[in-house]
């Protein structure tokens, strides 16, 4: 069995609207509250850091079922959204929105643009992302399939 461990350090000296730092092996950036939580908005936050986790799992796990399948692509391009709840002053992390759009070869056949849109579900389920927040977070697909 492989384990791979991943480092991070936070710095914060401040209180809640003042600025941090995380650093990790290929991240550096400032961090705080984003504006649409009365925060200053500068650098990232949790809320758009678990999105581009989640959003890079996918698309990653994605490409490589398609690699493994033999499935050739022109282009795979996606746009995430995350839906945050707050109620009576507390936030949840609700739904997140994968919207995959897949460019397939001009000649792909009716069979391989079948079996990409079963990989694109597939993908979700097998994210190591989507696996760790799966009953905390809501997932959800809209997947496009085109042909170049």
């Amino acid at each position: 069995m492989a384990q791979h461990h991943f480092q991070l350090k936070a710095h914060w000296s401040g209180l809640r609207n003042d600025v941090g730092k995380i650093e990790a092996d290929n991240l550096v950036t400032k961090i705080s509250i984003p504006k649409e939580m009365d925060g200053p908005g500068i650098g990232t936050n949790p809320d758009e850091m678990l999105l581009g986790a989640a959003s890079t799992c996918y698309i990653i796990t994605l490409a490589a079922m398609m690699e493994r399948s033999q499935i050739e692509k022109d282009g795979l391009t996606m746009e995430s959204e995350a839906i945050v709840d707050v109620t009576n002053g507390i936030f949840t992390y609700k739904k997140i929105i994968h919207r995959p759009e897949i460019v397939m070869k001009q000649d792909a056949s009716v069979r391989d643009k079948k079996v990409v849109q079963r990989l694109a579900q597939k993908a979700e389920q097998s994210c190591m992302i989507s696996r760790a927040i799966q009953g905390n977070v809501d997932i959800e697909l809209e997947v496009t399939i085109k042909t170049a």
